[in-house]
């Protein structure tokens, strides 16, 4: 009877352990989260635009920061002073120390 109940025993314990073990396997699903069905829906977008590269990493960063095209392609106040200098020093074929010495003057002046 010791023998029996030993047994049954063990193998109740060996059922419940692989009972768990099914369970650990297939976890209930889960629903995407809101960030990830946006990158989903993101990385969707950019196949049908058929985009690669710079573009589709500035697609990506737009597209999941949630902002209108036109605020993300505007830069700060400093970086668009940066291009007019650029612009400006390039225009007038300054390279160098005049070139460093214009940007510094350019950059340091009030609008």
């Amino acid at each position: 009877m010791k023998k029996l109940l030993s047994l049954l025993a063990v193998a109740s314990l060996a059922f419940s352990a692989a009972a768990q073990a099914a369970n650990a396997e297939a976890p209930a699903a889960k629903a995407p989260t809101a960030q990830q069905t946006k990158m989903k829906d993101c990385n969707a977008e950019a196949k049908t635009k058929d985009l690669k590269g710079d573009e589709r990493k500035a697609f990506m960063k737009q597209c999941l920061s949630n902002k209108p095209q036109a605020e993300v392609a505007q830069g700060t106040p400093q970086q668009e002073k940066m291009k007019a200098c650029n612009a400006d020093a390039k225009q007038q074929n300054l390279a160098g120390d005049k070139r460093k010495v214009f940007m510094k003057e350019c950059l340091a002046a009030k609008p």
